[in-house]
C-alpha cells in the first residue's frame, strides 16, 4: 500500500528525506501524518523516523543548508527546518526506563523496536519517500482501515510508560475508532486497571488532551466509556456526562466547542483540574452559570458575546433536555451586536460617586428590556 498526498512530494520532505538517504540513512514518515494520509484526513505535523544519530541529523542539515533545533535531542528528535516549516527527526528509540510519565530511551537501527515503543497500533506505521507504507507490529493498518483503536503489545505495559496514554486511548477512540465496534476491551480494561496514574500527570497534560478529546465531532460515547472505567472521576472530579450526548445532538452540524461541553459535563473545580487559563476559567463560569440558569437568546448574547452566548443556549437546552427556542441562533447574534447607548457623561450632573454606576446599571436593564430598541433619549427622559 502506498499513501499519496501532495504534502509527501513537495520539495522540503523530499529534501529532508533525501538528506538522510544521500548519506546511506533511512528515513521515514511515521505516526500522525501517515495515518491522517491513508485515511485522507488533514496533516498538520511531519515526523520522521531515521536510524541516524542527533547528532548526525543535525551534522547533515547543516551540510544541506538547512536549520536545525535540538528541540528533544536526549529522546533524539531534532527539528530540521525547510521550506519554513518544521520537520521532527528522530532517531529509532527503544525505552529503557520509564516512571509512567518519562522515559529514559536508547537508540537503535531496528524500525521493529521503534515502533513496539509506540503507543497505538494505527500510530506505528510508517512511509517510505515514495509512499509505500510499512506495518511492522504487523496489524497497524488492518486496525486503522476497521476503525479499533489498539495499544501496540500488551496495554498495561504501553499505559506504565506514560498514564496519559489512558486519555489518548479515549480520544483516539473519539476520532478514529468504528462507534459500532466499541472501545477495543483489552484497552479499556487495563485504562480501568491503572486509572490511579492519572493522578500522577500534570494538570496542564490533562487539560491539553480533554480539550482535544472534547473537540472530537462526538466525544459522548468516549467519555461515557470513561466514566464506567472510572477515569472520569480521576479527571473531573463529579462530572456528570449524561447531558453530553444531548448536547452533541443538538449542536447539529456546528463546530465543536470543547468549553461548552465542559460546562455541561460539569464537576468540581474544572479551570483548575485542566489547568485553564484566566480567560478560560472566567468564560466557563459564565458559560456554566447561564446553562444552568438559563435566559433570552439574545440578553445572552449581548451579556457573554456571540460564542459564549450560543453555547450556553444549547448547553442550557442540554441540560434541560428541551430544544432550543425557534430561531436561538439570530437572537443571539443580534443581542451580540448591541451597544448600550449610554455613558456616564451622558447623566445629569447631580449623579456623582456610586451612584454613578447604579444609575447606569437600571439604565440598561430597561434598555434590555425595551429589546434594545430604547434609545438615548427615552432613557434619560
Amino acid at each position: 500500500m502506498k499513501i499519496a498526498a501532495q504534502w509527501l512530494t513537495s520539495a522540503p520532505v523530499q529534501q529532508v528525506l533525501g538528506m538522510l538517504s544521500g548519506a546511506g540513512h533511512r528515513g521515514f514518515l511515521v505516526g500522525g501524518c501517515v495515518r491522517n494520509a491513508l485515511l485522507g484526513r488533514p496533516v498538520a505535523d511531519i515526523d520522521i523516523a531515521t536510524d541516524a544519530l542527533p547528532e548526525t541529523v543535525i551534522a547533515l542539515a547543516g551540510a544541506a543548508g538547512l536549520k536545525s533545533v535540538p528541540t528533544g535531542i536526549e529522546h533524539g528528535t531534532v527539528t530540521v527546518i525547510a521550506g519554513g516549516e518544521p520537520h521532527e527527526v528522530t532517531t529509532f528509540r527503544r525505552d529503557t526506563h520509564t516512571d509512567g510519565r518519562h522515559a529514559t530511551v536508547a537508540f537503535t537501527t531496528d524500525i521493529a523496536e521503534d515502533a513496539a515503543r509506540r503507543d497505538f497500533t494505527m500510530n506505528a506505521l510508517y512511509a517510505a519517500a515514495d509512499g509505500t507504507v510499512i506495518d511492522p507490529v504487523g496489524t497497524g493498518l488492518a486496525d486503522l482501515t476497521t476503525g479499533r483503536v489498539r495499544f501496540v503489545g500488551e496495554p498495561e505495559r504501553r499505559i506504565r510508560e506514560d498514564y496519559l496514554r489512558i486519555l489518548r486511548f479515549f480520544r483516539f477512540s473519539a476520532l478514529y475508532g468504528d462507534p459500532a465496534l466499541g472501545l477495543d476491551a483489552g484497552g479499556l480494561a487495563a485504562c480501568a486497571a491503572l486509572a490511579d496514574g492519572i493522578d500522577g500527570l500534570s494538570r496542564e497534560r490533562i487539560g491539553h488532551e480533554m480539550r482535544r478529546l472534547l473537540d472530537a465531532p462526538d466525544p459522548a460515547p468516549a467519555v461515557a466509556a470513561m466514566r464506567a472505567a472510572g477515569v472520569l472521576a480521576h479527571v473531573l472530579p463529579g462530572a456528570d456526562d449524561r447531558s453530553l450526548p444531548v448536547l452533541v445532538h443538538l449542536e447539529d452540524g456546528q463546530a465543536p466547542d470543547w468549553l461548552c461541553r465542559l460546562a455541561v459535563l460539569g464537576g468540581g473545580d474544572a479551570a483548575d483540574a485542566l489547568r485553564l487559563s484566566r480567560a478560560e476559567a472566567r468564560d466557563l463560569a459564565r458559560l456554566r452559570q447561564a446553562a444552568l440558569v438559563g435566559g433570552d437568546p439574545a440578553v445572552l448574547g449581548y451579556r457573554l458575546g456571540a460564542r459564549i452566548g450560543a453555547a450556553a443556549v444549547l448547553a442550557h437546552a442540554a441540560l434541560s433536555e428541551m430544544a432550543p427556542p425557534a430561531g436561538w441562533a439570530g437572537a443571539v447574534a443580534f443581542g451580540a451586536r448591541q451597544r448600550f447607548p449610554l455613558r456616564a457623561a451622558d447623566l445629569p450632573e447631580g449623579v456623582v460617586g456610586p451612584e454613578i454606576g447604579r444609575r447606569l446599571r437600571a439604565l440598561e436593564e430597561r434598555w434590555i428590556a425595551s429589546g434594545f430598541r430604547a434609545g438615548r433619549d427615552d432613557l434619560l427622559g
